[in-house]
């Protein structure tokens, strides 16, 4: 399962922006292979980090790692032409690849891939009462 999607990497980044750093034949299109092969290379890049960690491939993604993809993948496309903004997004990427295979942060997926099953929400006591006239009756005069 990948990652992110061409339609991940519109979403975020824009048609024109793809277009231009994609279509290396001048045809005014995005050229989808070229795209899904820097996804591809995202995806490996990711694999590296989560293999030590997780069992691959997960079977969710979650959205973080969505966006780490269309950030490397982005960052592929630009090959050596690559923006500040564009070249600070992919270190920020892979440093937080780098604390998740390090186990600074989770992914929210057990180390099977699945996402964890969800509780009932959050479980209450009420015990027993430790302030009250009763309680008190020696501080209130």
């Amino acid at each position: 399962m990948p990652y992110a999607t061409l339609q991940d990497m519109i979403e975020r980044f824009s048609e024109a922006e793809l277009v231009r750093i994609s279509d290396h034949e001048d045809t005014g299109a995005i050229d989808a292979d070229v795209v899904a092969s820097k996804l591809a290379d995202a995806d490996a890049e990711i694999d590296g980090y989560l293999a030590g960690r997780y069992t691959l491939p997960l079977t969710n993604v979650p959205e973080a790692l969505r966006r780490i993809a269309c950030d490397l993948a982005r960052y592929h496309l630009y090959d050596d032409r690559a923006t500040e903004q564009v070249q600070k997004r992919y270190d920020d990427a892979v440093r937080f690849l780098v604390m998740v295979s390090k186990g600074h942060v989770q992914l929210g997926v057990d180390t099977g891939g699945a996402a964890p099953a969800v509780s009932a929400g959050p479980q209450y006591y009420e015990g027993d009462q430790v302030f009250g006239r009763s309680t008190l009756k020696d501080f209130t005069g």
